[in-house]
């Protein structure tokens, strides 16, 4: 199986593993001091349900249009959730982070082959969270611009 399809089957049939494990990581990291008291009981389903729209969208040739359409989602519950832009960004690099660390731990990229596939798969992943970045910023500056003609 190649690395990256390992990667994919790991977020999707670990979701909420991954979420739990960045939750951890959100509520007590300094960059993000808005999650630190946020209701975990609401966060991990948010993020885990994160993880699986990522390994629904992971192998599409162009998946831009699918991650714009999710994360327009993702973003506008972030914003009405009163979360910065900034943290909900840092919050995006935490999700990236976890999916590796995740993985590494279950060290699913095991043989040399599959650790050079997984450079594949580390590619792939930085192209996902660049349209995702993109995707959330975009949102969150048309939220913010309607938000400011309605006061």
């Amino acid at each position: 199986m190649l690395a990256s399809l390992k990667l994919l089957d790991l977020m999707a049939n670990n979701a909420e593993a991954i979420a739990r494990q960045w939750v951890k990581d959100v509520a007590r990291n300094p960059k993000t001091p808005y999650y630190h008291n946020l209701d975990e009981d609401k966060i991990i389903p948010q993020a885990a349900e994160f993880y699986k729209q990522l390994s629904r969208v992971y192998t599409d040739k162009d998946p831009f249009t699918s991650i714009r359409k999710f994360m327009g989602k993702f973003a506008e519950s972030l914003f009405n959730d009163g979360i910065p832009l900034h943290e909900a960004l840092y919050a995006i690099v935490l999700m990236r982070r976890h999916i590796w660390l995740y993985a590494e731990f279950q060290a699913i990229f095991v043989t040399v082959v599959e650790q050079l596939q997984a450079m594949d798969a580390l590619t792939r992943t930085i192209l996902m969270f660049d349209y995702i970045a993109y995707a959330l910023t975009e949102k969150y500056v048309m939220l913010m611009n309607s938000s400011a003609k309605k006061k």
